[in-house]
């Protein structure tokens, strides 16, 4: 095992966290409360190849490796979570034509993502439907060669901008995953309705809206998945897009802590820095402990990815761990810096708001916690004898 990262992985841990620190940080409080889309720091990710950071090398993008974007992830989101969620979407939206996509749809969506600044929303959520992706009431009718869209879609990230949606539809809701299909979907088409910003709790930085299709033609060229075939994408798509979610809650808690450090050292109470005191320690020991183990499940889980391993059950549990870390460390940064914390000029409440999204957004923390269990109760090998017969 080699803990150690690459040259190459420290240089772009450098350049990332120089932006986040030069073109991040500084805004990163006015979007919160504008609730406006960072337009123009998204394209400065652009320009400076941070954005589309999971597009093969062929497809003129940087080729990065899953591990390397979850570097990226965690310096971007240490200064905004809500900034990063946007820089990041353009993966997700992606990499369904990364995995699925042919070599046409490769070269043609992927190269115009890389050359020009175009942003790609990802969409399977409905109004009535979140983790339960088998469940969507969106319907695709084929059509000779095409297929009509007609439903709705909703907390789609950066939808509001994105130039292209890839949309996952079913043929039929009675054929569960057997029915669902994915297209690439032109927002400019007709019968495509990009709708206003809802307002959140955190992230109000990132756009997130609902998408209307009413009679919405896809051409053949922009069939992505087959019925059936596009649940499986859907799939493997989160598989290699969920450790991110793990590095975007290391970097949230990474900033929680180092404020909360900072602020223990200069904040006195009877006579001495709180800093000094043990029950304050004994947070910042937590904090610490618990975003290391955090980074190193995020880290396995994407180098499982990397090396073209199943890796569903690593990202689940880097996912629920990190979310938790995230939620519990802030929670703490709020109790170190007291009545300051719960004040908007201090930027740990900010931390405290973006951090839940981690915990509900691509796979609730039950739903991961089910995966795990299934696997657990049904795949683990035990290295102990059973206890009486082996039950099946």
């Amino acid at each position: 095992m080699d803990f150690i990262l690459t040259e190459q992985q420290k240089a772009l841990q450098k350049k990332a966290r120089e932006f986040a620190i030069r073109e991040v940080l500084p805004v990163a409080q006015k979007y919160d409360e504008s609730e406006e889309f960072p337009l123009d720091v998204i394209k400065k990710a652009w320009e400076e190849n941070l954005l589309n950071l999971g597009i093969p090398k062929e497809y003129g993008g940087p080729g990065y490796s899953l591990l390397d974007a979850c570097i990226v992830v965690e310096e971007i989101s240490s200064a905004c979570p809500g900034i990063a969620t946007s820089v990041f979407d353009n993966n997700l939206g992606a990499e369904p034509i990364v995995i699925g996509g042919n070599e046409e749809q490769k070269q043609r969506i992927l190269t115009e993502l890389v050359k020009k600044f175009k942003l790609i929303a990802f969409a399977t959520s409905e109004p009535a439907m979140g983790s339960d992706v088998a469940s969507m009431k969106c319907h695709a009718e084929k059509d000779g060669d095409e297929y009509i869209l007609n439903g709705n879609k909703f907390w789609i990230t950066n939808g509001g901008y994105a130039d292209y949606i890839t949309v996952f539809a079913t043929i039929d809701p009675e054929k569960k995953h057997k029915g669902i299909a994915a297209f690439i979907v032109d927002t400019k088409s007709e019968g495509v309705r990009l709708g206003k910003h809802i307002p959140k709790l955190g992230q109000r930085s990132s756009n997130t809206v609902s998408v209307g299709l009413k009679d919405v033609r896809i051409p053949k060229e922009n069939i992505l998945a087959k019925p059936g075939r596009g649940f499986v994408l859907a799939m493997q798509t989160f598989a290699h897009t969920r450790p991110a979610i793990g590095a975007f809650a290391v970097g949230c808690a990474r900033s929680a802590m180092e404020y909360s450090i900072d602020y223990a050292q200069k904040r006195e109470a009877f006579g001495r820095p709180i800093g000094n005191y043990q029950v304050i320690q004994e947070k910042i020991a937590n904090m610490y402990k618990d975003i290391e183990a955090a980074r190193l499940l995020t880290y396995k889980a994407a180098w499982e990815a990397d090396q073209g391993m199943d890796n569903n059950l690593s990202s689940s549990i880097a996912k629920a761990f990190a979310s938790d870390v995230a939620m519990n460390v802030t929670t703490e940064a709020i109790q170190i810096f007291g009545g300051y914390g719960y004040l908007r000029t201090y930027p740990v409440e900010k931390l405290f708001r973006d951090a839940k999204l981690y915990q509900i957004y691509e796979g609730t923390s039950e739903i991961q916690r089910i995966v795990i269990s299934r696997f657990v109760m049904k795949r683990y090998e035990h290295a102990m004898p059973y206890l009486g017969k082996k039950r099946g």
